[in-house]
């Protein structure tokens, strides 16, 4: 009897210095992620996924096409100092009394082709070409900041469904360490239960035990799965095989972070100066006061210049005098021809208040503007507020989570002995190991929490999102 129990204390003492290697195989691996498997496998980084999705995302394409939209259209105002040149054919066929090339009328059949050419060219518009050119390059600006609004926002949502990854990811960690555990328990309580220190229905209740933890194993393993098929999603990368992200080093979170919580008036006050959904609003504004200038260019005067070429082949078939013939197309074509230049002026009187509503329609409209970048400055500082407040509340449960990791760790080893010694049931044991496991998810959905809204408030000022 003296040498079972020997060999039992032996056999604890074994397990017990197991169990401690694998917590400490847990930690390692979790914080020291060898670099030599990372080189064996394609694993995409956080500014990867980013870059690539901003280089292929279907919705960005189409941003871009709205921007090459604007760009057409300044370059369509920006040639409007050009003059207009147009080329004009006609063929005539008359038919009883007619007048001919000299200006005689005369009872003939004949028929008349006509070659012409104009040249028209703005002079003086009120203004009005000077001011759309303008306004139509502010609107390029305003699409270029809309897409890179798009562009950002597309950057957040790659990095929420990233880290989302990391988080499933610990999770699984997690998982598998509760499988080694419960593992290890049902070989200790085969070994109580060879002893007579349990009953075997406790054997039957850890094997049960034992059983939940590896469904829960596989359905951490399936969530990274989805996790990652988000991700890929996001990035327009569906049919990528063996896809996978790089778990960053992430040691000591809050002490690498905690400079990137400042107060978010000072927040603000840099991001109002370069943020795009501000700067787009901007720029509409600048184009909104350009077009006010074109609206008001109608009622002044407009002054054009005007040339054009002319010339002309009379064909008789009939009502000739005796002896004559029709003269030859290339004698006619240049006697025939007849240039012109001159200047038109066109002086607007009564135009039914059009010009004058569209002034009108003009001031609402930037009234509109201006109220539309106070609106955007509002939300931004409203997102700002909101981002700090998440990302300090996310690092007092940070906190809050470490400690409980430690109670729950001291809780379950203490369990963890008494277990081993036979002083306790089996349902004592899966309760403090089950606490144990939740405080550990917590302690990871609040680290990635953590996580992400700080990499807002970078993002908010002006710092790339990266890990």
């Amino acid at each position: 009897m003296k040498t079972h129990m020997t060999k039992y204390a032996n056999t604890k003492c074994l397990q017990r210095g197991k169990t401690e290697r694998l917590a400490f195989i847990f930690l390692f691996v979790f914080l020291f992620p060898f670099p030599s498997l990372k080189s064996q496998t394609n694993q995409w980084t956080l500014e990867k996924c980013i870059h690539y999705a901003i280089e292929h995302n279907i919705n960005l394409k189409q941003q871009e096409q709205q921007k090459e939209l604007s760009a057409i259209a300044a370059n369509t105002s920006k040639n409007s100092w050009l003059p207009s040149l147009n080329a004009s054919m006609g063929q005539n066929f008359s038919f009883g009394r007619v007048q001919s090339a000299d200006g005689t009328i005369s009872s003939r059949n004949g028929a008349n082709t006509s070659f012409g050419a104009q040249i028209q060219m703005p002079v003086f518009e009120g203004l009005k070409i000077p001011n759309d050119i303008a306004a139509k390059k502010l609107d390029l600006q305003a699409a270029t900041a809309a897409l890179e609004k798009a562009e950002e926002d597309l950057a957040i949502n790659v990095a929420s469904y990233y880290i989302q990854v990391l988080y499933n990811k610990e999770i699984l960690t997690i998982a598998e360490l509760q499988v080694e555990l419960t593992t290890e328990q049902v070989s200790r309580t085969q070994a109580l239960v060879d002893a007579g220190k349990v009953p075997l229905s406790q054997l039957y209740d850890i094997r049960a035990q034992l059983a939940k933890d590896e469904v829960a194993l596989v359905e951490a393993r399936n969530n990274v799965g989805l996790a990652l098929l988000d991700l890929k999603q996001s990035l327009e990368l569906e049919r990528e095989a063996g896809f996978d992200i790089e778990t960053p080093y992430l040691d000591d979170v809050v002490g690498k972070y905690m400079g990137s919580i400042l107060p978010p008036d000072n927040i603000f006050d840099n991001a109002v100066a370069f943020k795009p959904q501000v700067k787009q609003q901007e720029y509409l504004l600048e184009s909104q006061k350009k077009m006010l200038k074109v609206a008001q260019a109608d009622y002044y005067p407009k002054l054009n210049l005007n040339a054009g070429y002319n010339t002309g082949y009379y064909h008789y078939y009939s009502g000739l005098a005796p002896g004559q013939t029709n003269r030859a197309f290339s004698d006619q074509f240049s006697d025939n021809s007849q240039q012109m230049i001159g200047f038109s002026l066109s002086i607007p009187v009564f135009n039914r208040f059009q010009v004058r509503n569209n002034v009108r329609s003009s001031r609402v409209n930037i009234v509109n503007r201006e109220l539309m970048i106070e609106n955007a400055k509002k939300a931004l500082y409203k997102e700002i507020q909101q981002a700090y407040f998440n990302a300090v509340a996310a690092q007092e449960k940070y906190v809050s989570s470490e400690k409980s990791v430690l109670a729950s760790k001291e809780a379950f080893n203490y369990a963890e002995e008494r277990y081993a010694a036979g002083k306790s049931t089996v349902f004592e044991y899966n309760e403090s190991k089950t606490k144990y496991a939740l405080s550990l998810s917590e302690q990871a959905r609040s680290k990635y929490d953590f996580i992400f809204r700080v990499k807002i408030l970078d993002f908010y000022n002006g710092m790339p999102i990266a890990l």
